[in-house]
């Protein structure tokens, strides 16, 4: 379940707390071969079984470029913030692909709060999202996004 925030504001007050983890993912060939229809990238390596299985991985691996989109999926599972008009995917300060996502591993986000900081109209908060491949050591992917949160306008009552 999701770390629930009732507005923008209240996230100040998590800073330095993990706000917790997303459900587990499956790493399939399918979806290896979809990102890489997506992006041109068809690098044996996430592609041909049959050559990965004698490569340096003994098996394709993700794209790291796929491992790092999918912390869009994991984030709403992790994070709330409500009362807000929209939510923007600004940026990210670092990123690292620490270990290879194997075919057919899952993989999970877990997320900590590391900064906010007010912005003309909104909340900017920079999460530190760690893709976490069960049963390893090393994550396939630590990245440090930066959300902006704008909050809903408050109508005055006399209109």
């Amino acid at each position: 379940m999701a770390t629930l925030f009732e507005n923008p504001s209240k996230l100040q007050n998590a800073v330095g707390t993990h706000l917790g983890y997303s459900d587990w993912l499956e790493i399939t060939q399918e979806r290896i071969d979809q990102f890489a229809d997506a992006t041109g990238d068809h690098q044996w390596i996430h592609v041909d079984p049959e050559r990965a299985k004698d490569g340096p991985f003994g098996s394709c691996i993700a794209h790291g470029y796929l491992t790092q989109s999918l912390v869009n999926y994991f984030l709403p599972q992790i994070v709330d913030v409500q009362g807000i008009s929209m939510g923007v995917n600004y940026g990210a300060d670092r990123i690292r692909f620490p270990a290879p996502v194997p075919v057919n591993s899952r993989i999970r986000g877990s997320a900590e709060l590391l900064k906010v900081e007010e912005v003309k109209g909104g909340v900017q908060a920079t999460i530190r999202v760690t893709v976490e491949i069960e049963g390893k050591d090393r994550p396939g992917c630590v990245i440090d996004t930066i959300s902006r949160y704008y909050p809903q306008e408050r109508r005055s009552q006399g209109r």
